[in-house]
């Protein structure tokens, strides 16, 4: 029978990046204390979820997240952690570390959105990666397809686990954008892209061998 997974994202605690409202995509801030108690609230809420797997990026913030909600849990035995660049945040190029309100007017202006909102509400949170790579005068920013080929990567090293079975859960440590892309991906319409999710926040995903259905999204409770 072909195994379908449960999988509890959340998304890492509070940067400082996040604080200072700059892109934070392969580049590293650390967790703050709001971040941390973030992190926390978050394995309380998950510590009697039997978790037969983890996951994150190798990103300090998502790791951080990671091991503090790991290590309120109670699961026997204990969930190994795996971390991999597939999970990472979209790769924001030569704009990593640039006010997010100055690198979405960048990559927008020239096509009459100067926001991302604007952007994501005329096209699509994709075609914001596209724009963004246009925008870079390196060219290294990742454009949605090369996104996408890198995230597919991500749930395909999930789904190899030969170590899962059919109705495991599985924590897995994700990123702001990589959850709205998530949701305008697999949410069929049913949420509300404008708006980020929150640090420390649950979304539930089903991980089947060739879909992913979306459970719950951005819950704090």
């Amino acid at each position: 029978m072909d195994k379908q997974i449960t999988l509890y994202v959340v998304r890492h605690g509070q940067t400082y990046f996040n604080i200072y409202n700059k892109l934070q995509g392969w580049s590293n801030s650390p967790l703050t204390e709001a971040g941390i108690a973030d992190a926390q609230a978050a394995g309380e809420r998950l510590k009697d979820v039997q978790f037969a797997a983890a996951y994150c990026s190798d990103t300090t913030r998502a790791e951080q997240t990671a091991k503090t909600i790991l290590a309120a849990n109670h699961s026997q035995p204990a969930a190994k952690l795996t971390t991999a660049p597939y999970f990472r945040e979209e790769f924001y190029g030569y704009y990593e570390g640039t006010d997010m309100a100055q690198a979405w007017y960048v990559a927008g202006a020239p096509h009459g959105v100067p926001t991302f909102k604007a952007i994501e509400e005329k096209y699509s949170i994709g075609k914001a990666k596209d724009f963004l790579k246009e925008a870079d005068p390196f060219r290294q920013a990742e454009n949605n397809e090369e996104y996408w080929a890198r995230v597919d990567q991500a749930f395909d090293l999930i789904r190899a686990n030969p170590d899962l079975k059919d109705g495991d859960k599985v924590l897995m440590i994700s990123h702001g954008n990589t959850l709205l892309s998530l949701m305008e991906r697999y949410g069929q319409g049913k949420y509300d892209l404008s708006v980020r999710p929150a640090n420390g926040s649950l979304t539930k995903l089903l991980l089947t061998p060739d879909d992913i259905q979306v459970l719950s999204y951005n819950q704090k409770d």
